[in-house]
């Protein structure tokens, strides 16, 4: 039932992001595109999925133990220091974005759109986080 859930609502979220043009590179490239071609609409887009997540998401970081809906522990991070490797992150994450157009859930909605030239990008973020392990000695 778990599993099911699960693919419902990743089914859900994928058309998410394909109604709101999240998984166009172009439309993202013009919505970082500020002194161009800028494309505002993603900011609603953004701004209606943070109003619907405010709520749920402020009851999971007051609640002792939080929980999903079907009572699987949600494990927060405790880090909760501004750090270097969070700035590095970040930075190179908004990098890639803004070079490519795409992040990693986009990414996958593209292929099931048929766009196989995202696989470039997908072998890219898996061989960072790969780097990203070596070099941190592992999770």
């Amino acid at each position: 039932m778990k599993n099911f859930a699960a693919f419902i609502f990743g089914g859900v979220f994928s058309l998410g992001l394909m109604l709101s043009g999240m998984s166009n590179p172009e439309k993202v490239l013009n919505f970082l595109d500020i002194f161009g071609t800028w494309d505002a609409s993603l900011m609603f887009v953004m701004g209606g999925a943070v109003m619907l997540a405010f709520i749920p998401f402020q009851k999971v970081v007051r609640a002792a133990s939080p929980k999903t809906l079907l009572g699987e522990l949600i494990e927060l991070p405790r880090n909760t220091q501004i750090d270097k490797k969070l700035l590095l992150g970040g930075a190179l994450f908004g990098i890639g974005w803004g070079i490519a157009g795409i992040c990693p859930a986009p990414a996958l909605t593209l292929i099931g759109l048929g766009h196989y030239e995202v696989f470039y990008f997908i072998v890219a973020m898996l061989g960072g986080m790969w780097i990203y392990h070596k070099m941190s000695g592992g999770y």
